[in-house]
């Protein structure tokens, strides 16, 4: 039986030439380089919780939306999204998509959606979900890491 959404599924196109998409090698080469883990905020962020004294699983698949740290001991998810990716300030950013617009502005729309489905989801499981942008993690680090240990240490009272 299919899933039942809340919002109508956004539909994105296939990236290939049968499509009408087109790319160079080049561009290819650059797009295979972008890492979906392991990212430098990320690393930066989970040596600051580990210094702080917790422990977490990584990448842990055996909950909806694969969460970049997990804290199963506190029921705790913590992402760190990669601005284009996510949609960060996506009202101004998706005027300044020029390129393959069909593909690109279904495509990260679809993702915001996904990240709103995951994060009900892990709610309603009792999780509490913390989502922080890369780049507040990079200049921000003390303050998104103050965010999660004051909730862990509520959650261990």
């Amino acid at each position: 039986m299919p899933k039942k959404y809340s919002e109508v599924r956004i539909k994105v196109p296939r990236f290939n030439e049968e499509s009408g998409f087109y790319t160079t090698p080049e561009r290819s080469k650059i797009m295979g380089k972008i890492r979906g883990k392991n990212t430098k905020p990320e690393l930066a962020f989970r040596k600051a919780l580990y210094h702080a004294g917790y422990r977490y699983r990584i990448d842990y698949r055996k909950l909806i939306g694969r969460p970049d740290i997990v804290l199963k001991k506190y029921k705790t998810a913590i992402f760190v999204d990669g601005e284009y990716w996510h949609g960060y300030n996506w009202k101004e950013r998706k005027q300044k998509i020029k390129t393959n617009r069909e593909f690109w502005i279904a495509k990260i729309e679809r993702n915001m959606q996904r990240d709103r489905e995951v994060n009900a989801e892990l709610e309603r499981l009792g999780y509490k979900v913390f989502r922080f942008w890369e780049s507040a993690v990079k200049k921000e680090l003390e303050r998104c890491l103050a965010d999660v240990v004051s909730h862990l240490k509520n959650q261990s009272r």
